[in-house]
């Protein structure tokens, strides 16, 4: 096991009828801007909790961040916090609200003239806005971590960024929101979810046992639980299971001594920048070429994979760890979402030349658990998607 460090300061209320603990957890004298997206908080109630937990609160909204936060939509929020004196930050919603909250967050106290360079030349936050978070779709585990990603449509480009001051202080979990989220987020948010634990666990034995038994049993919970919640999206005990493990999936745990990938979330950030595809079908797009094109170096963990997870039995190493493979796509097949590029745009042909030529100018030379991963094989491993 890899020498490591571990904080996670964000404190967790899970459980029904919770909204209202954000009252408690702000400071009485904050002005806050609460932050949410297209609109859906107001059709499922949510939003009228929040608010009615605000009330003693000064509060000003800025709504409209959209799936994939957008960096020139963001910056009209930061004007809201720099000339009305904003305090305090609420995220209300997913993953996107959340990240984009956590760029206001590091934004509102920056320094320098230009704030894309906290992207693009990747400035660690060590201290920003403070910001709560209630959360209304699980999928990227943004709740409980330091990270984000935002895109920029004009350059199409999108970037991530982090740092310990961007941790929530607190993040409320009320499961029962899922009631009405729509099948293709739930499909989305599983496959988000798993591909994170994948990043994190499929990369070569160390001897990290418990940190490999915790991923397993992220991933197996996921499968477990994908039916249930897809079949009937009111299934409170599904409901639980699923925001748990989207929260467990990226919340620092499982990635400490340990090498870790993310090499399809690399990739996929490209997708999505290009052809505005889905965050986690970008992911199901890559995950199979990747480990394919990189097979023998990840072989002994997708075997580990096909045994613990898939409880696959028979076979040699390299039988098992392609079945691993398989199997995978076909449960990503199984809520819906498709694994071809081919087969979400008829300009496919673009992807590989354009991420080439991206990654080449970023100098993103080296790639994967072993940066060895070079734009060349980039665009053989998009090819093989196509």
């Amino acid at each position: 096991m890899l020498n490591f460090e571990f904080k996670n300061p964000t404190k967790i209320y899970f459980g029904k009828g919770l909204i209202e603990k954000v009252a408690t957890e702000i400071p009485a004298n904050a002005k806050v801007l609460m932050l949410y997206g297209g609109g859906s908080i107001i059709k499922n109630g949510i939003y009228e909790q929040v608010k009615s937990a605000l009330k003693n609160f000064e509060v000003v909204e800025f709504g409209g961040i959209p799936a994939n936060p957008e960096y020139a939509v963001l910056l009209n929020a930061l004007d809201i916090i720099k000339n009305q004196n904003i305090t305090y930050l609420l995220a209300v919603g997913g993953g996107s609200v959340i990240d984009g909250t956590k760029f206001l967050s590091s934004a509102a106290l920056y320094t320098g003239t230009n704030t894309w360079d906290i992207l693009q030349k990747g400035i660690r936050t060590e201290v920003g806005m403070p910001f709560g978070v209630v959360l209304t779709l699980p999928a990227t585990g943004s709740e409980m971590n330091s990270g984000a990603v935002i895109s920029r449509s004009e350059t199409k480009e999108k970037f991530g960024m982090g740092g310990p001051g961007l941790f929530p202080q607190f993040s409320i979990l009320d499961p029962s929101v899922i009631s009405s989220i729509p099948r293709r987020q739930i499909a989305n948010g599983i496959v988000d979810a798993f591909t994170h634990v994948l990043e994190q666990y499929m990369t070569y034995p160390i001897g990290a046992n418990l940190q490999d038994r915790i991923a397993e049993s992220i991933m197996q919970n996921l499968i477990e639980v994908a039916p249930e919640i897809m079949k009937d999206n009111t299934n409170y005990n599904a409901q639980c299971e699923f925001m748990w493990s989207c929260t467990m999936a990226l919340n620092g745990l499982i990635q400490k001594g340990v090498p870790t990938d993310w090499a399809i979330h690399a990739i996929g950030h490209e997708l999505t920048a290009l052809f505005g595809i889905d965050h986690a079908r970008t992911l199901a797009i890559i995950m199979g070429s990747h480990y394919n094109f990189n097979f023998e170096s990840k072989k002994e963990k997708l075997a580990q994979f096909a045994t613990r997870v898939w409880h696959i039995n028979e076979g040699d190493v390299d039988e098992k760890a392609r079945i691993a493979i398989t199997k995978t796509e076909a449960f990503f097949h199984s809520l819906g979402i498709q694994t071809k590029l081919s087969e979400y745009t008829e300009n496919y042909k673009e992807a590989a030349p354009f991420i080439f030529k991206n990654f080449t100018a970023r100098g993103m030379l080296g790639l994967g658990e072993h940066k060895n991963i070079t734009p060349t094989d980039v665009v053989k491993i998009v090819e093989m998607s196509y």
